[in-house]
């Protein structure tokens, strides 16, 4: 079995966050760091390290990622501006909790995707 993570516990509750939606196979909770004025992470509910760690079983979880950022986007009000959709992986790629999670960030022009 993967390793707790912080984000296992604020699934469970065990932590208080500001949680925008939840079901049976996700979580989506503001970031505590937030870099745009939307932004909100979604975690599988299940622990999945990084996305080298996903397998086929977890393509239902995957694709509700992306159904509940729209249904986010839409209900944060930055679906038709736009929005970045950011999924990190290991250490050169950003990733600091390593429990898959994809962040939604608007609510401004988010400029260039990376620094040159």
């Amino acid at each position: 079995m993967a390793e707790e993570t912080i984000f296992s516990k604020i699934i469970r509750k065990e932590i208080p966050s500001d949680i925008v939606y939840q079901d049976e196979l996700v979580t989506a909770f503001r970031d505590i760091n937030a870099q745009a004025p939307t932004h909100v992470l979604i975690v599988p509910n299940k622990i999945i390290p990084t996305v080298n760690d996903v397998t086929e079983a977890d393509e239902a979880v995957l694709g509700r990622l992306f159904t509940v950022a729209a249904k986010i986007a839409e209900e944060e009000g930055i679906a038709r501006n736009g929005y970045r959709l950011i999924i990190n992986c290991n250490k050169d790629g950003g990733q600091e909790v390593y429990h898959l999670h994809m962040h939604i960030l608007g609510g401004r022009r988010l400029g260039p995707m990376l620094a040159r």
